[in-house]
């Protein structure tokens, strides 16, 4: 375990927009928006699908999971696929089946074709092999309780020295005494929330009810390390 702010231990490390949770040999990350480029009215900057794909195969390489898991919004979807989304979707599951994993996804509120698309495995809440982490999107409050929740939705991202960067939100006893860690978004195609002035109320999840014990942390591709901060109730006094 990694320890936080001196007592705080964190059973997961942080890679790239995902996190592995060594414990149970697996991969999550969330917010994948499949399609979000083809939606959009704006030319895209990247191509998002084989962007995602391409990192992601770099993370199964890294982190060797037995099991990946989407927490939600795997595609940008609601009435329609739009064009490319089974290309990559097919891409996607690819490299998850080359590596040697199993791939489950925790439908969101954008995958409303996700059953058009996707014939895997699919639960709208799903435990860990630790017996200990759900995952779901985090869209609605869970049915299962948990010792943790592994969500996204939110997108955060921590402005520093004024760069926005994805980071992870790890609150503990955020939510009815069970932990709360909240994905950014996988794919970079999303802005994201700057999360450095919001409170509980700015957020969409009703898992995350006050942001003030949340802590961030962020990936720092150059040096592979991960950087914690302080709790955001603290760290606006900061920043």
């Amino acid at each position: 375990m990694t320890a936080v702010d001196g007592d705080v231990d964190v059973p997961f490390s942080v890679h790239d927009r995902a996190v592995s949770v060594p414990a149970a040999e697996t991969l999550v990350l969330s917010d994948v928006h499949l399609g979000k480029a083809a939606a959009s009215s704006v030319d895209a900057p990247i191509d998002d699908g084989a962007d995602s794909v391409e990192r992601l195969s770099g993370l199964l390489e890294a982190t060797d999971p037995a099991t990946v898991v989407v927490a939600g919004d795997l595609l940008h979807s609601f009435s329609r696929l739009p064009s490319g989304v089974e290309r990559d979707l097919g891409r996607l599951v690819d490299a998850v089946d080359a590596a040697g994993a199993d791939l489950v996804v925790t439908p969101g509120n954008h995958d409303a074709m996700l059953e058009r698309a996707f014939d895997g495995e699919t639960a709208t809440e799903y435990r860990l092999t630790d017996g200990e982490t759900v995952v779901c999107h985090g869209h609605d409050r869970p049915d299962a309780s948990a010792e943790r929740y592994v969500i996204g939705h939110d997108h955060p991202a921590l402005s520093v020295d004024g760069r926005k960067h994805p980071c992870v939100l790890y609150g503990p006893d955020a939510y009815e005494g069970a932990a709360v860690l909240v994905l950014p978004a996988f794919t970079r195609l999303a802005a994201g929330a700057t999360v450095n002035g919001m409170f509980g109320r700015d957020f969409q999840s009703p898992l995350v009810r006050t942001a003030d014990a949340f802590y961030p942390a962020i990936s720092d591709g150059s040096s592979g390390e991960t950087l914690w901060f302080p709790p955001l109730g603290e760290l606006r006094r900061l920043l």
